[in-house]
């Protein structure tokens, strides 16, 4: 097998540049994936950055990866050269403990993700175990497919292990990259959908994703119309926030669910749970049954991903361009 090559970050914080590898030989459960397009997730953003510990150099960042399979393994049975096929945050599981068992590989203590000690999508092509490459049907364009397989998930599990339905109120909180998804997903589920953002300016653009009701947060009277009006809200908020008014805003039996991750630690008075029996909860991406699911969902129900694309050549650019929260609301990369 040839070199990959790649962007690689050299320490952290620094400007990618051009890397290649040798991927050694192909292992029975592989498949290599001729990358066409790799969406840019802030998780990318903070590998890069080292900022969660766990960032080994160099490295050659990406996870949300469209392409076509240039060779497998002899044990492959499930994927075929030339197939278009799709790659998310994990790569790998052990696929025998309780959780991989229980067809919740995502939970696997021995999960190995896509650029976490190894090379991810920013590249010509990848390597991953077949059972987490995910066939792409041919609704799906590629660019707009590419974030669904790290951002789509991410809002999508949640959605499903909460039992959103028709008969649900559902809130997004955060208008960008995942909250932008969320909406559509939860309307496509038959929710009424409430999105909630601090840019007054995103109202037409949520109602036209899907959403009925917008509150603008900032706005300290309408968050109070919405208290006890919500069943379930996705937060998909970056940033510290009063969490309380969001907990006020749900419903008996209520469920806050972090998908975001604010630099502060979450602090709430005990007693609106108590009374409500409401909860505070979090939700990672899903598992490969899950992944396929959400891919067909979104394939029939034209649920994509609002992108602006890059070169693969110019991704440094496109990083800053996330970084200042320039792109509305997915950067791709193509090669």
């Amino acid at each position: 097998m040839s070199l990959i090559q790649g962007l690689a970050a050299h320490a952290a914080g620094a400007e990618l540049l051009p890397f290649r590898y040798d991927p050694g030989e192909l292992g029975l459960q592989e498949v290599e994936i001729g990358i066409s397009h790799c969406g840019i997730c802030h998780s990318d953003i903070h590998l890069i950055s080292n900022d969660w510990g766990m960032s080994q150099y160099p490295f050659i960042p990406g996870h949300e990866i469209i392409g076509t399979v240039k060779a497998v393994g002899p044990s492959v049975r499930s994927l075929e050269v030339g197939q278009r096929v799709g790659l998310g945050w994990q790569s790998n599981s052990c696929g025998e403990c309780e959780w991989c068992t229980r067809g919740m590989e995502n939970l696997c203590p021995l999960m190995e993700a896509t650029c976490v000690h190894r090379h991810g999508g920013y590249a010509d092509r990848v390597r991953a175990n077949a059972r987490f490459v995910i066939p792409i049907p041919e609704a799906l364009p590629s660019e707009q497919a590419a974030p669904l397989l790290c951002g789509g998930i991410t809002v999508y599990n949640p959605l499903r292990i909460h039992g959103v339905n028709p008969s649900s109120r559902v809130g997004v909180a955060g208008i960008g990259g995942l909250g932008h998804l969320a909406i559509q997903f939860a309307r496509v589920f038959g929710a009424e959908v409430t999105a909630f953002s601090s840019s007054a300016a995103k109202e037409e653009e949520a109602r036209e994703l899907g959403a009925h009701n917008f509150v603008n947060t900032r706005e300290s009277k309408a968050m109070k119309e919405v208290a006890g009006s919500l069943d379930f809200i996705i937060s998909a908020i970056s940033a510290d926030q009063d969490w309380g008014v969001y907990l006020q805003a749900l419903r008996p039996t209520g469920t806050l669910c972090f998908v975001g991750v604010p630099p502060s630690p979450v602090t709430v008075h005990a007693l609106p749970l108590i009374n409500g029996i409401r909860s505070i909860t979090g939700s990672p991406i899903g598992s490969p049954h899950r992944l396929r699911e959400m891919i067909d969902v979104a394939a029939r129900h034209g649920v994509k991903a609002q992108t602006e694309r890059f070169p693969m050549a110019k991704a440094n650019e496109a990083i800053e361009r996330v970084k200042k929260n320039k792109v509305r609301y997915r950067a791709v990369l193509a090669n």
